[in-house]
């Protein structure tokens, strides 16, 4: 054999010896000994997407929508203003109290006019205490009716001021119930805005409730309803159950699972989870392990008389700590020196 190619198995064998992990333990270069190993038995449930706070904009008089800024979908900031009611009475109350208001300060300075005679008049010694006294009291009555009337003015304004419908909150607009031209009452709801953060609610069966902890890990499938279109339980990422709710209703288990980056996601869109319902015991051996021929799936086995290629029966993929592993249901038995394709003598 060249050296050249002494150097190049070599190399092989050590970049199968970094591949198997610290974890995977060599019979011999390039020989994998399988091993059986425990792992969480999972089970396919769907999650749904809600927010934390949905929170209803409201119109706080009732009136005629004159303005719309928002449409679903759109994010708000708190105190933006989202939509406009008019109540056309409000101008014609507003007219009134400044007519009001007018007239009462004519009676203002006329009464302010006759308190200052009086006061000259009995400084004179020509009327009496009571007159001013009179003259006074009239004075200090009708300032007390235009401080009224001005109050009543800014209440007209601040219900005009209110005909501005608010953002409650920072969030995506959900829904946007009027148009235009609606007569809406006070109250009434004009907008749906979802503010808090995203989280995903799983609704499991009864018999799962023991195994489902606050603090456990799931693992998150990508957008889509089925598996192919989720990537499967191999390229899910993992997440965290952040809450298990102590009641059971209806035969299910409701549990909130915290996940990050889903806020482009739609409200009440569901995708899949994965969840641990259990263990149990398989034998796993590197995808690299596995030749295909003919549609059937190969393992090289050692043995006393030399290599054996012996057909299994794959299972799924998952990760662990040495890296992607396969699982065999059939075929192999713990101990079972598998030797590598790629160096294989």
């Amino acid at each position: 054999m060249s050296r050249q190619k002494m150097l190049a198995r070599a190399l092989i064998v050590f970049a199968l010896l970094g591949a198997c992990g610290t974890g995977a333990r060599l019979a011999a270069a390039g020989e994998f000994v399988a091993e059986a190993r425990t792992i969480a038995e999972l089970k396919a449930v769907f999650g749904q997407v809600e927010s934390r706070t949905v929170v209803p904009a409201r119109a706080r008089i009732g009136g005629t929508i004159r303005e719309i800024g928002i449409s679903e979908g759109r994010e708000v900031k708190e105190g933006e203003v989202i939509a406009r009611v008019v109540d056309d009475k409000l101008t014609f109350e507003l007219n009134a109290a400044d007519a009001k208001i007018a007239a009462l300060q004519s009676q203002l300075d006329n009464a302010r006019t006759e308190f200052d005679r009086a006061q000259q008049l009995l400084a004179r010694g020509i009327a009496s205490q009571s007159r001013l006294d009179q003259a006074k009291t009239q004075f200090d009555v009708i300032v007390s009716q235009v401080a009224a009337a001005q109050a009543d003015k800014a209440v007209i304004e601040q219900r005009t001021r209110e005909g501005a419908i608010l953002a409650p909150a920072t969030g995506r607009v959900l829904t946007v119930p009027v148009t235009l031209g609606s007569v809406v009452l006070a109250g009434e709801e004009i907008a749906r805005i979802a503010s808090g953060q995203y989280y995903l609610r799983l609704s499991l069966p009864e018999r799962h409730a023991t195994e489902i902890k606050e603090g456990g890990t799931v693992l998150i499938g990508q957008r889509g309803l089925s598996p192919v279109a989720s990537g499967g339980s191999a390229a899910a990422r993992q997440a965290r159950i952040a809450k298990v709710y102590p009641e059971i209703a209806d035969g299910r288990v409701i549990a909130d699972v915290e996940v990050a980056d889903i806020g482009d996601y739609f409200v009440n869109e569901r995708t899949l989870v994965w969840i641990p319902v259990g263990e149990r015991k398989v034998i796993a051996i590197p995808p690299a392990a596995v030749t295909t021929r003919h549609g059937v799936d190969y393992v090289r086995v050692a043995t006393p008389d030399g290599p054996l290629d012996v057909a299994v029966v794959l299972g799924e993929t998952f990760q662990d700590g040495d890296g992607p592993r396969l699982e065999i249901l059939t075929g192999l038995r713990p101990g079972d020196r598998i030797v590598m394709p790629d160096v294989a003598p």
